[in-house]
């Protein structure tokens, strides 16, 4: 089962390096929106970092769903789909590949640039770190939250503005939860409750959605 996931994964990353318009075009995105508010509010240390988490948040989440249409979508096209339905592994364990693989696309990029946030918007260590801590709780937790709305969309035509009124309503609480961490951190702040929230739903979703992707998949396809 382990080898199986590898291969997935290792599937999904050979393609996407293939098409490397879907790895640049969120993290392009996502830069671009933490460049123009600098620009538009002005350089101010001190007001940067007072905004500086509902911008990084805001702009993480928008960039997440950016990339999320193609999660099932090509595999839906192309027949794929039907065969990983069809492999003897259980179909959870395709989707967490799966969603693995999409983190690691346009998740993990946000957590390696997080040191250009801290130029740009003027953030301290201890503000930086409280960053990359919730992107890399959050993240993933938008990844299988994302992925349950991809799998009821696959089979339309048009179901980008769909998914994002699935999805969105239930990026809220995560939003809230990393973007408090980021301000308790920028006032010197302990944010540990934060992040054990973060924690608590990212470990509910990796747990519970890929059964509720799985079911969702399977009435989608049939």
């Amino acid at each position: 089962m382990i080898v199986i996931m590898g291969m997935i994964i290792r599937r999904e990353l050979l393609i996407a390096f293939r098409r490397q318009a879907d790895i640049f075009n969120p993290l392009w995105f996502f830069i671009i929106v933490i460049t123009l508010f600098p620009l538009s509010i002005g350089p101010e240390p001190a007001l940067l970092a007072r905004i500086a988490a509902g911008i990084v948040w805001v702009a993480a989440l928008l960039s997440a769903l950016l990339s999320l249409e193609r999660l099932f979508r090509d595999d839906f096209q192309d027949g794929s789909l039907e065969q990983m339905m069809l492999i003897p592994v259980p179909l959870p364990i395709v989707v967490i590949s799966k969603v693995v693989a999409h983190w690691l696309l346009t998740g993990l990029p946000l957590i390696l640039i997080s040191p250009l946030l801290a130029v740009l918007l003027s953030l301290d260590f201890n503000t930086w770190l409280a960053v990359v801590l919730t992107l890399f709780i959050g993240t993933p937790t938008l990844s299988f939250i994302g992925a349950i709305g991809v799998a009821l969309t696959v089979g339309l035509q048009k179901g980008g503005v769909l998914l994002s009124l699935l999805v969105l309503p239930l990026y809220i609480p995560i939003l809230i939860f990393a973007t408090s961490a980021i301000d308790a951190a920028s006032l010197g702040m302990l944010y540990n409750g934060q992040l054990a929230m973060l924690g608590a739903m990212f470990m509910g979703a990796m747990t519970l959605t890929p059964f509720a992707i799985s079911a969702a998949l399977r009435v989608s396809v049939n």
